[in-house]
């Protein structure tokens, strides 16, 4: 079975198991949202949930956020990963998109790339849960997986080609939700250290079976 057919079998899989698929993060708004996905940064969703109820109903737009000092976020944050940079980041972020975009959270790519503590797996996060944009986010969960599946080629070595090969061969109707199925595969069936193969759907075809389990 070559890649082509790999990715449309795994495709049609969970277009039929999970059509309506989004992310596990808990949020109101587009800026709780971006501000969620910057925190989750090598940090689970699940402790990302746990932290920002009490966070968005102190801060819960960038008008308020960006009133505040990053020691006051901190409090909030500080059973995340790195929480003394990601408090910083989030009020720098939230002054900027206050001066610059009306406390708006913008829609361009470049304009994402410019906030403080967003980078591409972020900004394309944003761009497909938010707005609805052919884009695919690669975490360590979608990198991992896209390898194990045998949907990238092993010269897809970084993340960013990852994302650009993924996305060629991704129907791009499919893009925003296949970032989520593969993510969700990654979390709870394909583990790093101990993936579930005979729990997998993909155990048949998948190049990696044999030495994963």
């Amino acid at each position: 079975m070559n890649r082509k057919e790999r990715t449309t079998k795994v495709l049609d899989y969970f277009e039929k198991q999970m059509p309506e698929v989004t992310t596990e993060l808990e949020f109101g708004s587009v800026f709780q949202l971006l501000i969620a996905v910057v925190l989750s940064a090598q940090c689970t969703d699940k402790r990302i949930n746990q932290v920002t109820p009490e966070l968005f109903r102190r801060f819960p737009d960038a008008q308020t956020m960006a009133q505040a000092e990053p020691y006051e976020v901190y409090e909030y944050v500080k059973s995340v990963s790195y929480p003394n940079a990601k408090a910083a980041h989030l009020v720098e972020m939230s002054r900027m998109m206050v001066e610059n975009y009306g406390g708006e959270v913008p829609t361009d790519m470049d304009l994402l790339l410019m906030l403080p503590g967003v980078g591409r797996k972020t900004a394309n996060v944003i761009q497909a849960v938010a707005f609805g944009q052919a884009t695919m986010a690669v975490d360590t969960h979608v990198f991992r997986v896209s390898h194990r599946l045998g949907l990238v080629s092993k010269t897809d070595n970084t993340p960013y080609k990852v994302e650009r090969a993924l996305v060629k061969s991704i129907p791009a109707e499919q893009i925003p939700r296949a970032h989520h199925w593969l993510l969700l595969h990654g979390r709870y069936v394909c583990t790093s250290r101990r993936p579930h193969c005979p729990k997998c759907p993909f155990q048949a075809f998948c190049p990696s079976s044999e030495t994963t389990h």
